[in-house]
């Protein structure tokens, strides 16, 4: 897997740079180069990588792809982000390819909010909101979703989602991992702000500051979602169940 980041505009490095830092890729600056335009470089580049991060307009990443897929099967995967790293859009090969999973990646980094829609992932109607104490488990964490699915399996859930403070929990990752869900990082301060939860808990309060994390952050994810499991506590590890609604 080569992975690489394409600017188009030299205010975008501060992104940019900590995106390639932290994926391993290849950060491509085409305004360092003024024999070509940035499409004839991105055009020449394109079939080099596997996973490909365009930060830009969509419309300039639309302009930039033109005639280059060919097939969902083998074309690199791409997600396209805004410079200010509010989405993370997968663009193309977003199932087959795994556009889907490096915008999840790039929004856990970002703080951007992972833009999915390809079928197959809409289909899970599940979102799962975890909170853990630190050093939980991976076994852990499971056990704690299991218990609160009570039989449903896992494969119904979309994705799981947490606050910001938990994004590199080693355990709530590995767990993610194994079991292929994305993982959605829901900042404090939108927790803060929209902190549905049933159960305030004094020790989140006092040591995350807000009143809980299981349940806002899987309505968050989920906004047209119903809290079909309200917080669920096993040992250190809560779990909160989202089911999305019908569109309106």
């Amino acid at each position: 897997m080569s992975r690489a980041v394409w600017l188009v505009r030299a205010e975008a490095l501060p992104l940019g740079r900590k995106l390639a830092s932290a994926l391993d890729a290849q950060l491509y600056q085409p305004w360092l180069d003024a024999d070509a335009s940035g499409r004839e470089q991105f055009r020449a580049a394109f079939h080099l990588h596997s996973h490909w991060i365009l930060i830009m307009a969509s419309g300039i990443a639309v302009r930039y792809l033109d005639g280059l897929p060919q097939s969902k099967y083998s074309d690199p995967a791409v997600v396209v982000m805004d410079e200010a790293a509010r989405f993370a859009i997968p663009l193309l090969s977003g199932h087959e390819g795994g556009a889907n999973q490096l915008a999840y990646e790039a929004a856990r980094l970002s703080g951007a909010v992972p833009a999915i829609t390809t079928a197959t992932e809409a289909i899970k109607p599940l979102t799962l909101g975890i909170g853990c104490r630190r050093g939980k488990s991976a076994e852990a964490i499971e056990q704690a979703v299991r218990q609160a699915l009570a039989g449903r399996p896992l494969t119904d859930a979309r994705e799981a989602a947490t606050i910001d403070l938990k994004a590199d929990e080693a355990g709530l990752l590995e767990f993610c991992a194994r079991h292929a869900l994305p993982l959605r990082v829901i900042s404090r301060e939108n927790v803060a702000a929209r902190g549905w939860t049933g159960a305030p808990s004094d020790w989140v309060r006092q040591n995350v500051g807000v009143d809980g994390v299981c349940e806002p952050c899987a309505l968050i994810a989920s906004p047209r979602g119903r809290l079909i499991v309200p917080k669920t506590a096993v040992d250190g590890v809560t779990v909160a169940v989202v089911e999305d609604g019908p569109i309106v």
